[in-house]
């Protein structure tokens, strides 16, 4: 991995995550919000700085740090095989304390109004603009998407992309601007969905720009659904996958970055189509993700129609 890629698992990948998969549980009589203690078997770690740090304060004065530094004091393993584990926790969800579960249900109306009144995006509207210009995303697309009620306007020109649920409730947002990238305070990922409900072939990508450059790319929508996770990996994310998997005829497409995260999104999608017993395939941009692949189409396109653009690097098993 590059610096990079480690500084984004760091900030994707919560103390608590570690803490919950490592079987410790909340203790709520002596947590605060700032300072959030677990126990596993007579053992305490305090959880700071808002998810992102620990110490043991029965340990020793080194006993403390960012998440790396926390797997490799409970496991007992090297900084680079906490990389690889950190890795494979990216979207994992640990189980909340109850004040932040109060505090999600009392958000839910709050989300859905705040998602209604906003304004739908239209040609030429600043969010518009962004997606278009410096997205390259294809006008036909963005009408799609506004139509089903996918997009809205966000400030700054920035876009937000529904998350919705298999009743078509909306569960949060994505939000993606020239100066920002975020999701919908106290709203909850589940996907975004782009194309019929009902399509045999279902794209899993890692955001909703994402999943309209490769509908743009591919140019399948009629027999094709565009699906984000908004880069995690939530247990609703998980099971609406699995609804979808478990679809007659299916076929399942990783559709994930091509980086190491990506390929852990890949291997969890292809342990879904097992389970499924239904097609799979990876499909890998040439860059690092499919809006990247998009710049460079476009500007290599010239006078070609889209359909006509090189495609991207496939595999497939079942």
């Amino acid at each position: 991995m590059n610096r990079n890629e480690v500084e984004e698992l760091r900030d994707r990948v919560p103390c608590a995550a570690v803490l919950d998969k490592a079987g410790f549980a909340v203790d709520l009589k002596e947590s605060t919000r700032r300072a959030v203690k677990y126990r596993r078997d007579g053992g305490v770690i305090i959880v700071i700085h808002g998810g992102k740090g620990w110490f043991d304060p029965l340990g020793s004065a080194e006993a403390k740090g960012d998440v790396f530094s926390l797997v490799e004091y409970l496991a007992g393993v090297s900084f680079s095989e906490s990389l690889y584990r950190v890795a494979e926790l990216v979207g994992y969800e640990p189980e909340q304390p109850a004040w932040e579960r109060q505090q999600a249900r009392a958000r839910d109306i709050t989300i859905h109004e705040c998602w209604r009144r906003q304004r739908l995006p239209w040609p030429g509207s600043l969010t518009w603009r962004y997606l278009t210009a410096e997205r390259f995303l294809a006008d036909d697309v963005l009408r799609l998407a506004v139509r089903h009620e996918r997009l809205r306007e966000g400030p700054y020109s920035s876009m937000w992309a529904a998350h919705t649920d298999d009743r078509g409730i909306v569960s949060g947002w994505e939000e993606r601007g020239p100066q920002w990238r975020g999701f919908a305070n106290g709203g909850a990922k589940v996907l975004f969905r782009l194309g019929p409900q009902d399509a045999p072939r279902t794209c899993v990508t890692e955001a909703a720009i994402d999943a309209m450059s490769l509908a743009a790319i591919e140019r399948r929508l009629s027999d094709s659904l565009y699906v984000s996770t908004g880069g995690g990996w939530a247990p609703a994310t998980e099971a609406a996958i699995r609804a979808l998997a478990a679809r007659p005829g299916t076929l399942l497409v990783a559709a994930t970055d091509n980086n190491v995260q990506g390929d852990i999104y890949a291997d969890r999608i292809a342990a879904i189509t097992r389970d499924a017993a239904c097609g799979y395939e990876r499909l890998r941009p040439f860059g690092e993700d499919w809006n990247e692949d998009l710049k460079v189409m476009r500007g290599q396109a010239g006078g070609k129609r889209e359909e006509e653009l090189p495609h991207a690097r496939r595999s497939r098993q079942g």
